[in-house]
């Protein structure tokens, strides 16, 4: 048998040679016999994939020859024309093609590999692949110098609407780093010894989930993570895969994964419990479909060709390959959206940096130790800046501007407080960063980089063209150099070049701009800013909140060189009125009616109740889902408004919405952060109303270090252990909002909300200084003698107001009726509703005088 030729050792020479002996092979073709190949080539599809008919319709040798290529890879594709030109009846070409192959390639071999030995092959390739990611500004830098450990916490547990719940509720289980243990966790065992099929990491944009979902992939790959569970994991970055525009099958997705054509696709798919794919994004896949018949019509076999979205949809609702692990990135928002599609989800939280990563952060990308150390310093200095660094791109835009002031001597004394006034502040840092007379030029490639953006939120869309960029004259310009990025796609005949922003979070914040920038000019949008607000575009509206602050709109206005028009915050703030009117709802019962309306539900028979109880069923079920609605809309509100930062636009956005209603919200800690901001600057009258909401585990101080423990414990300082501090709750940052002289919230309901004794401390020193507050109403709660200890002593405080105290459906003991009913004596004009208050005796004289 012949050797190989020397020259055809390398992968790149191999695949040349192939080419050619195809080409050449079909050259001698007559037109006749091309016409019987095709035909052929049509009927007999390989490994259960054809090339699309309309390709080959027309085709003549160098058409076919680069189709067979494309499609199947170079070597493999020798073979398949080989069989083709056999059923055609040209077996003197098929036989010569097969001498032929042989004398310059030698004997088939990765087109004859088995899924064991192809394993390595992809493994090696995935990490050739991926051992790089591109910054934002497409340098590309090795992913294990530039990954930086995030936070990842399991998601917590719903609360049940019925459970009282303890006065200590457990604490829930802590974030860890993502190491390569807290990865191997995520696919772990639950409580029941199950493990989880799909895991669902949840994030607001820019926390860092997609390169945490490539570090895993990476991992994987190299052999660190699911050791002897996982042959094969796939990368599937959904959005992009929704702009494809021809149909493909989950088969071919994998396969354009694979270093060649030659994979064993239809092998490595039938071992699916031990694939993992991971869908980057999956939040934009549009909502499961509400009709059972339309949602019940998924993809079974992954070789059927279809739409990306119905690709995915089946891969995510386990209707194809049900045995596959999934990896699920989403942002917080969206889990509602896909709630419809999920099996028995496990969900975790990235929460981003801790205060240690950031400085690890800042010293991975400045990568010289002066500039890292003066930079972090300051940063550190500026406590809003420091606490917003915790979303990497945000500490990714931070770095990149402080590296530009640096480099060029400017003094480090900007100051934001806002996402948004970070990407205004990256944004400013480039138009000043130019020569003064090139300016009126990039302001002006800046007003079209801002239209495209908004053309592409609007129409879904995050590829461009190389015509939508000459069409505004942004082809070669300074702007596309910073803020776009080239891809090059796999086309039918040549590959195509597709422009994206450097990162999506950017295409949304110039989309938001433009609403600032062409309001009033040529170029403005046809239907006003009520286009963005209507298009569900969560995080551009978002921005557009913030770019309406005062301080935000003075910002664009200088370096923009425009005069922003009013009456794009006026119809935004209609906008959120006509929101906020759609959502009313009718106004909560009071909670003496409520527990009144409790005890007549008993009286009612056995027999009416099971009468009822289906339909009661359908009717929680339609509630519970209008109420999710509800609370995802008003938190939602919240969010923009918080990033406005303009308490006076708050204020008079919330007198629209005077009864704000969250129920059974897992609220995080920046939730509670942006609830309590707008709780400060509320209108006097509203009213809040957390209903079976989950409240985050406290935060924890840094420990000391052993030094200064060890200081402290020679020169006699008491530690915070030993001082007795008591901790605060995670409802502290809302009952300081509570004191503010600003804040007009006059009701508080917490029910079922699992009170510890630490927030009714917090509570009680709110109740001592809140200028507006005069109904507490804590029903549902499991109240401890130490918290409603400190309560009562709130209540009696000269300067509260409160004048209602609400306790319906409140486990009390004796000892703390008899407390309530001091703070009554102590306190005549305060009204406290509990069943068995009105039948306790009075108290003893010694407990009304201590309170």
């Amino acid at each position: 048998m012949a050797q190989p030729e020397a020259s055809c050792s390398s992968e790149q020479a191999r695949a040349a040679a192939a080419r050619e002996l195809l080409l050449a092979a079909l050259e001698e073709l007559s037109q006749e016999q091309l016409k019987r190949f095709r035909h052929k080539l049509r009927g007999a599809p390989q490994d259960g994939r054809s090339i699309p008919w309309g390709r080959l319709e027309q085709a003549d040798a160098v058409d076919l020859a680069e189709q067979l290529t494309h499609f199947y890879g170079p070597e493999p594709a020798l073979e398949v024309a080989r069989k083709t030109l056999k059923r055609a009846d040209i077996r003197d070409v098929a036989a010569q093609l097969k001498e032929q192959r042989l004398q310059r390639l030698g004997p088939s071999s990765s087109a004859l590999l088995s899924v064991s030995e192809y394993k390595k092959t992809y493994r090696e390739h995935v990490l050739r692949q991926h051992a790089k990611v591109k910054e934002r500004n497409a340098r590309s830098v090795k992913i294990t110098k530039r990954f930086t450990k995030l936070l990842i916490a399991p998601e917590s547990a719903a609360l049940a609407p019925e459970a009282l719940g303890p006065a200590e509720a457990p604490e829930p289980e802590r974030a860890r780093r993502s190491d390569t243990h807290t990865f191997n966790r995520l696919f772990g065992h639950d409580e029941e010894g199950q493990r989880p099929l799909t895991v669902v990491l949840q994030g607001p944009a820019g926390i860092g989930k997609t390169m945490a979902a490539k570090k895993i992939l990476y991992d994987w790959a190299a052999g660190k993570l699911y050791h002897g569970q996982v042959d094969f994991a796939f990368f599937l970055p959904c959005a992009e895969l929704l702009e494809r525009p021809d149909a493909c099958s989950l088969a071919d997705l994998v396969l354009e994964q694979c270093p060649d054509r030659s994979a064993p696709v239809r092998q490595m798919l039938a071992s699916s419990e031990r694939l993992l794919f991971i869908l980057d994004g999956a939040d934009e896949l549009p909502a499961a479909a509400s009709d059972p018949a339309e949602a019940a019509a998924g993809i079974t076999d992954p070789f059927e060709a279809a739409g990306a979205a119905r690709v995915l949809g089946s891969l995510l609702s386990k209707a194809l390959l049900p045995q596959a692990r999934l990896l699920v990135t989403s942002r917080p928002a969206a889990p509602g959206r896909l709630q419809g599609r999920l099996r028995s989800p496990q969900c975790a939280e990235v929460r981003g940096f801790s205060d240690r990563d950031k400085k690890k952060y800042f010293y991975k990308f400045f990568q010289d130790e002066w500039r890292a150390e003066r930079a972090y310093r300051f940063v550190k200095e500026n406590e809003t800046l420091f606490e917003l660094c915790f979303v990497p791109f945000v500490c990714w835009i931070v770095c990149t501007v402080l590296r530009q002031q640096l480099e060029l001597g400017q003094d480090l004394a900007r100051a934001s407080k806002t996402t948004t006034s970070v990407y205004l502040l990256f944004v400013v840092s480039f138009l000043s960063s130019g020569p003064t007379a090139d300016r009126p030029q990039v302001q002006g490639e800046l007003r079209r980089l801002c239209r495209l953006a908004r053309e592409g939120a609007l129409g879904r869309r995050a590829q461009f063209a190389e015509r939508d960029l000459e069409r505004l004259q942004l082809s070669g310009s300074k702007v596309q150099t910073l803020f776009l990025v080239k891809k090059e796609l796999p086309g039918v005949l040549q590959t195509e070049v597709a422009y994206q922003f450097i990162d999506q979070s950017f295409q949304q914040f110039f989309a938001a701009l433009s609403y600032l920038l062409e309001e009033a000019g040529p170029a403005a949008p046809a239907g006003g800013v009520g286009e963005l607000l209507r298009g569900d575009l969560p995080l551009t509206t978002r921005f557009l909140f913030g770019l309406l602050s005062a301080e935000r709109v003075r910002d664009i206005q200088c370096h923009f060189g425009c005069v922003v028009s009013e009456r794009v915050k006026q119809d935004v703030l209609r906008w959120v009125q006509d929101q906020c009117q759609g959502q009313g709802r009718a106004p909560a019962a009071p909670p003496a009616a409520e527990e009144s309306q409790e005890l007549k539900d008993t009286e009612g028979s056995m027999e009416a109740e099971a009468e009822e109880e289906v339909k009661v069923e359908v009717e929680v079920e339609e509630e519970e889902e209008e109420e999710e609605e509800e609370a995802n809309f008003q938190l939602e509100l919240l969010y923009c408004l918080h990033e406005s930062q303009e308490a006076a636009f708050v204020r008079q956005a919330l007198r629209a919405l005077p009864e704000l209603v969250l129920e059974r919200w897992s609220f995080s800690h920046m939730d509670l952060a942006v609830l309590s901001y707008c709780m400060r600057c509320c209108p006097t009258g509203q009213t809040l109303r957390l209903v079976g909401c989950a409240l985050p585990a406290p935060l924890k101080k840094k420990k000391k270090s052993l030094i200064k423990r060890l200081q402290n414990s020679l020169s006699g300082t008491p530690s915070q252990a030993t001082a007795g501090k008591p901790q605060a709750s995670s409802l502290r940052p809302l009952c300081e909002a509570l004191t503010d002289q600003q804040c007009g919230l006059t009701s508080l309901t917490l029910s079922r909300c699992k009170l510890s004794d630490s927030a009714c401390r917090d509570l009680a020193q709110a109740l001592k200084a809140a200028p507006a507050l005069t109904e507490l109403c804590l029903l549902h709660n499991g109240l401890s003698q130490a918290g409603l200890r400190a309560l009562s002593e709130g209540l009696v405080w000269p300067g509260s107001r409160v004048q209602t105290l609400s306790l319906s459906s409140v486990e009390l003991s004796e000892q703390s009726l008899e407390e309530l009913q001091a703070v009554r004596t102590a306190r005549p004009g305060l009204v406290i509703t509990h069943s068995a208050l009105d039948s306790q005796p009075a108290p003893p004289k010694g407990l009304s005088t201590s309170l």
